[in-house]
Formats: C-alpha cells, sequence, structure tokens
C-alpha cells in the first residue's frame, strides 16, 4: 500500500471526498467519560446493597434514570444529523444520496431495536 501524505494530515476520524458529506456512523451511543460515570454509580449500588439494600436500589434507580436520559439525547442528537443529511437539500438529490441516508436510518434503528 502506498503512502497518501494527504489522507495521513487529516485529523483522526475525518473521512475525506465524498464520505464528508455522511452523518457520522453512530459507533457509540454515550460519550464513554459519561457511560463510565454511569456504570460505577451503578457498581457501587451493588456492592452496597448487602448493607444499605433500599439506598442502593435508590442508587441504581438513579443510573438507570441517568442512562435513559442519556440515551434520550443521543437518539435526539442522532435523529438531527440523520436530517440534516437530507432533508434541506435540493429537491433534486441525487438518488444516491438519498439511498445512502435510508441506509443510515435503516442501520440506526436496527441497532437500536437490538438494545
Amino acid at each position: 500500500m502506498m503512502y497518501d501524505q494527504s489522507r495521513a494530515q487529516q485529523p483522526a476520524g475525518k473521512a475525506s471526498g465524498r464520505d464528508e458529506r455522511r452523518a457520522p456512523r453512530p459507533d457509540a451511543l454515550f460519550p464513554s467519560g459519561e457511560r463510565d460515570k454511569v456504570l460505577q454509580r451503578l457498581g457501587q449500588a451493588v456492592n452496597a446493597f448487602a448493607d444499605t439494600p433500599r439506598e442502593a436500589l435508590e442508587k441504581a434507580e438513579g443510573a438507570f434514570d441517568e442512562a435513559a436520559a442519556l440515551l434520550a439525547d443521543a437518539l435526539a442528537e442522532q435523529r438531527r444529523l440523520l436530517r440534516e443529511g437530507w432533508q434541506d437539500r435540493d429537491p433534486e438529490t441525487q438518488s444516491a444520496e438519498l439511498r445512502l441516508a435510508l441506509r443510515q436510518y435503516r442501520e440506526v434503528t436496527q441497532r437500536l431495536l437490538r438494545l
């Protein structure tokens, strides 16, 4: 494989050329720091159960509520990005671009249904 200097100089994770028009693919729904905080709170709840069961359950419920809120926010942002990719485009938008948007909706929806 030949070294591509222009590609190597791009920031990590940045697509080049035609792929720049795509909405980012959903690799992780939550930022890892936020996910780790919720998991830490849940772990603390599990570890505290033997000593303070009711308090542990309240902590677990709080972790659940926080995860649900993060999910709702992540899904709203994903929807915004997907819609941004096609909604305000020229009515003459190429079928290939619309097909790409449809594929992205399908992938995200299928991923959501696997949760």
